[in-house]
């Protein structure tokens, strides 16, 4: 027993199953009394505590969740939650939200290692599942415990760490035709993601004031990005001829948003021309993110201007930094007169 609020509790384990409740008394041996009472109607099983959570089932959350929490994040993490959704429903398909425990999730995570899933991947999934869970258990008030909660995390060690050199850069923009080449030149400057370039429209672009607003991001919270010189003229050009059937400000041949598909496959035809090993569409990103880190700008700005909702994300840059680490300690020089201080003071060896 405990109490709370001057009020004596009771939290209770049997079979698994955690019973915890308030004994509705400051009497210390009142307190003890009901809890007794509460424990030999648990043994003979008169005891439940029943809720909403003991008649809904995994796909009862998961339309719910669909229907209600999923339009309000971006595409992208929409499109995440449907290929999730994909793998998760088989599994715990019309189990009921009660049965499905610790050991069940578990046991779910073995199966994907086994099917092939990369850490990453099942992390993913079991991300969405723990949120469904939290919404049920906090806003819903279907169930009392997270699950998910208790499981923990894949160990991903599939973070890369490759990027552009000037001389790759040089090869992969003379082979690449001019669409493309804007392409690349502008995810070099911006460090968008694919999805946020390819869907980028020009209502969200100022050139008065050079930035570009980026709506649907990851996190669904919208970014403002400035513009340096080369994004800037890149833009200025192709704002000379704007496409009237839409709004995008790179768009195919036939004036439509360009097939993610079709330029990694013009991406990857550049890269094998230029004799370039072992870069992906995504690298262009990075390289963005190293060469600031490169150049001493503070990993709290990289982190903005990525999007990242978590500066540990960034992190992954900061090795890139000893300048702007030294920059931090020069700060603290003082121009001392090291003759003069040197024979006033007295060096002591530790």
């Amino acid at each position: 027993m405990f109490k709370r609020g001057g009020v004596w509790w009771t939290c209770i384990r049997y079979r698994g199953k955690k019973i915890q409740r308030s004994l509705e008394t400051t009497d210390k041996k009142l307190a003890q009394a009901i809890e007794a009472k509460v424990r030999t109607e648990i043994i003979e099983g008169k005891y439940f505590e029943k809720s909403i959570g003991d008649s809904k089932t995994f796909t009862d959350m998961m339309e719910k969740f669909t229907r209600e929490h999923a339009p309000n994040v971006s595409t992208n993490m929409q499109k995440s939650y449907a290929s999730s959704l994909k793998h998760l429903n088989p599994y715990f398909g019309e189990r009921k939200l009660s049965e499905i425990s610790q050991k069940k999730i578990s046991e779910y995570k073995v199966l994907r290692k086994s099917e092939g899933a990369k850490p990453a991947t099942v992390n993913r999934e079991l991300a969405m599942l723990s949120k469904a869970f939290n919404l049920a258990v906090k806003e819903w008030e279907w169930i009392k415990d997270n699950p998910v909660s208790k499981v923990p995390k894949e160990k991903e060690d599939n973070e890369r760490d490759r990027w552009l050199t000037d001389n790759e850069e040089k090869k992969l923009l003379t082979v690449s035709p001019q669409w493309l080449r804007d392409i690349i030149l502008f995810d070099l400057h911006t460090g968008l993601r694919q999805d946020e370039l390819l869907s980028l429209q020009w209502k969200r672009v100022n050139l008065l004031r050079r930035v570009i607003i980026i709506q649907e991001t990851k996190s669904g919270k919208p970014r403002t990005i400035p513009l340096n010189q080369v994004a800037f003229d890149i833009l200025t050009e192709k704002s000379k001829i704007m496409n009237i059937k839409n709004d995008l400000v790179f768009s195919s041949s036939v004036c439509k948003k360009i097939d993610r598909h079709n330029l990694r496959r013009a991406f990857n035809i550049a890269i094998k021309k230029a004799v370039i090993q072992d870069f992906h569409f995504h690298d262009l990103r990075h390289t963005f993110a190293t060469r600031l880190a490169q150049k001493g700008i503070d990993i709290y700005k990289i982190s903005k201007l990525l999007g990242h909702h978590d500066i540990r994300m960034t992190q992954r840059y900061s090795h890139h930094c000893p300048d702007s680490l030294r920059d931090g300690v020069q700060i603290l020089e003082v121009d001392y007169n090291l003759t003069t201080v040197g024979e006033k003071r007295e060096v002591s060896n530790a």
